[in-house]
């Protein structure tokens, strides 16, 4: 066997390789969108129909008309809009600080940042809930909101090991022309993060958008619901109506594949170089 022959079957079997685990992870939302066209009838055939011999588009509509969509829609890209921001700002600046900055006890604050990682959700839920209580913050969005504004463990982390990719010359050069170090976080290091940005921004967009367990805690007046309690309602009510469940929760998971593949560049080209220097 020649080696041009070896190295196409190898290449073959990685494509053979990569097509079946993309299948796997295709497949449910296939099922999605074929059950959510499906009429009340046929839905659990078997074997399955994955093409409709008629498409029932009216599931959508009675979805939509099903719960307050648009006023959740709105409360939800409100809470998105806010916590990416917050996510964006507050991690990028701490994480300046962590690899371009040298103060006393840095290497040592940067571990204990990096130990927070490893406390569950579950253990600091009620001392949250219990602090935003005394704050008078219930029913209100900012126990949702707020924290992403004083930065997140992870977040820092990987927007601290893209910082440290960029060579030390330029914020060097901008010192000596006289910028401050807001200056050259915002005009210098901002610019040149838009991968490592993009990541951020992706996972905080997934985590605010579809977070259900911080609106269920926090708020308690429907009208402030988000589509994540809205879903979760609907589906208590129309449980036994899977075409038109199913129809519900692609709607409200498309704005989430529309971000992933607008950012996809950005988002691969940012995880790549994250973490080239530690």
């Amino acid at each position: 066997m020649s080696l041009k022959t070896a190295e196409i079957m190898h290449k073959t079997l990685i494509y053979l390789i990569l097509v079946a685990g993309s299948a796997l992870f295709v497949m449910p939302l296939v099922w999605m969108l074929s059950t959510s066209l499906k009429g009340d009838i046929g839905l659990f055939d078997l074997p399955p129909k994955w093409i409709p011999e008629t498409f029932y588009w009216d599931n959508y509509k009675k979805a939509v008309q099903s719960f307050p969509f648009l006023r959740y829609t709105v409360n939800t890209v409100w809470i998105t809009l806010l916590s990416v921001i917050g996510a964006l700002l507050s991690s990028s600046f701490i994480a300046y600080a962590f690899a371009k900055l040298k103060w006393p006890g840095r290497n040592i604050w940067f571990v204990v940042l990096l130990g927070t990682m490893m406390l569950p959700p579950q253990v600091t839920m009620i001392p949250l809930f219990l602090f935003f209580k005394q704050l008078g913050w219930i029913d209100t969005y900012l126990p949702l909101t707020v924290p992403y504004f004083f930065g997140s463990a992870f977040y820092i982390f990987l927007m601290r090991q893209f910082f440290m990719t960029i060579p030390k010359e330029l914020s060097e050069a901008a010192k000596i022309d006289g910028s401050t170090e807001f200056y050259i976080w915002w005009r210098i290091f901002i610019p040149l993060s838009k991968p490592a940005l993009a990541t951020l921004a992706i996972f905080t967009f997934m985590m605010a958008w579809n977070d259900f367990l911080g609106p269920l805690i926090y708020l308690n007046d429907p009208d402030q619901f988000t589509l994540a309690l809205g879903l979760r309602s609907f589906q208590q009510q129309y449980g036994t109506r899977w075409n038109v469940m199913m129809a519900a929760s692609l709607i409200v998971m498309l704005p989430t594949l529309v971000m992933f593949f607008s950012f996809q560049k950005y988002f691969i080209e940012g995880v790549t170089l994250t973490g080239v220097k530690g």
